[in-house]
């Protein structure tokens, strides 16, 4: 039996949880998830490797930012389905910039440590903005127009997007160069809280459009019809 069959794969549905604690003050650092293929190449590499259910792809800790998380301990509980990687952690672990995931309190909703890193430059400015809109999902709508689009109704959320599209492709009839970066700035914003919406990372449409490289716009759209 390998290290990663150990695992009751069948009972945590092929994922899973894992709890990541500083190897040195037992902090806890991040929750996250891992399927047998993340598992074993954590092993392997003693580097941690995660299943993002939001990306719907393995990654490694710290492929963006560099703060990757090496790995000194796996530990697994009694019932063999969740995991506890003890790690000594470059940077820091959540991608605000503070040391650990864990830093609102639930119930004042206060923030309990400060952001000790500045992680925006790590990031594609898309991640960035899908990180910002993800964030604005509790917040008041009355004060955040993120917010209120996402808490509204849906059908005004989709009418800005066609609404944006409208406009963008009036600037590119007018060849007015200024006003297509304008208007394409706010189509793509307004599609990435269509996106947040349904909670689907644009790292997804990233995958889709890298999967698509190497088939003609002909080939790519006979296979969505024979699907």
């Amino acid at each position: 039996m390998t290290n990663s069959e150990i695992i009751n794969w069948e009972k945590v549905d092929g994922m899973v949880p894992v709890i990541t604690q500083d190897s040195n003050t037992n902090e806890v650092l991040m929750m996250a998830y891992m399927d047998k293929e993340a598992l074993e190449l954590t092993i392997k590499t003693k580097q941690a490797h995660y299943f993002s259910r939001t990306k719907q792809r393995i990654w490694k800790k710290g492929e963006s930012s560099g703060h990757i998380q090496d790995v000194k301990d796996i530990l697994i509980d009694c019932d063999n389905d969740t995991l506890l990687l003890k790690v000594e952690q470059t940077g820091v672990a959540c991608h605000t910039g503070r040391k650990s995931c864990f830093f609102t309190n639930l119930e004042t909703k206060e923030t309990t440590s400060d952001v000790e890193i500045d992680t925006t430059s790590a990031y594609g400015v898309i991640d960035n903005l899908y990180h910002v809109i993800e964030s604005r999902k509790n917040d008041d709508p009355s004060k955040s127009y993120t917010a209120k689009l996402l808490n509204g109704k849906q059908n005004s959320m989709l009418k800005k997007i066609v609404e944006e599209a409208g406009e963008f492709t009036f600037a590119v009839k007018d060849d007015n160069k200024e006003e297509i970066v304008y208007e394409a700035a706010d189509l793509v914003y307004h599609c990435m809280v269509a996106l947040a919406s349904k909670n689907i990372n644009p790292d997804q449409v990233k995958q889709e459009l890298s999967r698509r490289f190497g088939l003609s716009g002909i080939d790519e759209k006979n296979s969505r019809v024979e699907s």
